[in-house]
């Protein structure tokens, strides 16, 4: 039974076929497509692809977006859409949210993702969960499995483009990270990721106070690896995150075995 998991993000959508909808499933084929290119999917990427028995998906686009996804799978497969919408509880953590069903469905998935990654690895730890893309996201989990709840901040993209629109004269291209930029490109680029750089060490400050060990620290994204050498703490690089939750969910929700 042939798995289709499918992330929606700002600005692309992200898809992978397994060959079951389960953690350790083998994965058949994967790929991404920028939003206003989707409509392509059902001639392109997806024409050749076996039809996927089950699809769950999480998604932040807008609602038009979400439409022509389903309709595409409804078209091409004749094949219901199935969304995550966060809960209070699911796939072994709690939700912290003022409002659980307000929260991002990427930033639950991502959580679920690296909780299940992190206890196969050894005995539940606090964790603190990045998601680096057209925003960031900063999450806390406890080692109880609560989101005790995260920041959100702009990508690097969206921080220049709102220095060029409200300063004059900041219209230059990206540049390097340096640790002493000594021109405007340089400085821009550098000022971004040491901003992200700093909330990600503020969490971890807040989460190893607050549950008195050392979380551990995942980041995924599309953009993950532009962070990755200007990091002061120590994480892991997953770009498999979300689907790695959205298979976590999918064996609870459809019953299936690996």
């Amino acid at each position: 039974m042939s798995f289709l998991a499918i992330d929606v993000g700002n600005t692309r959508l992200k898809w992978a076929l397994y060959d079951a909808a389960a953690p350790g499933a083998k994965l058949l084929a994967h790929g991404a497509q920028f939003l206003e290119n989707i409509d392509h999917l059902p001639e392109g990427d997806w024409a050749a692809l076996p039809k996927p028995s089950r699809m769950l998906g999480c998604i932040v686009a807008a609602d038009a977006v979400r439409r022509r996804v389903e309709e595409h799978l409804l078209e091409l497969w004749d094949l219901p859409a199935q969304w995550v919408v966060p809960a209070a509880y699911e796939a072994g953590l709690s939700n912290g949210y003022d409002h659980p069903t307000r929260l991002g469905a990427d930033r639950w998935v991502a959580m679920i993702g690296a909780w299940h990654r992190a206890l196969a690895g050894g005995a539940a730890r606090p964790l603190v969960v990045v998601m680096v893309g057209t925003a960031v996201t900063v999450e806390a989990v406890d080692a109880s499995g609560r989101f005790l709840g995260g920041f959100i901040l702009p990508g690097h993209g969206i921080m220049l483009r709102a220095l060029e629109s409200g300063t004059a004269g900041l219209h230059v291209p990206t540049g390097e990270v340096r640790e002493f930029p000594t021109n405007t490109s340089d400085a821009l680029t550098s000022g971004g990721t040491y901003a992200i750089a700093g909330a990600v060490e503020r969490m971890v400050q807040h989460v190893r106070q607050h549950c008195g060990v050392e979380p551990a620290c995942f980041m995924t994204g599309g953009a993950g690896w532009k962070m990755a050498p200007s990091m002061s703490v120590r994480f892991e690089l997953v770009d498999s995150l979300i689907f790695d939750g959205l298979l976590e969910i999918a064996q609870l929700r459809f019953g299936t075995q690996p």
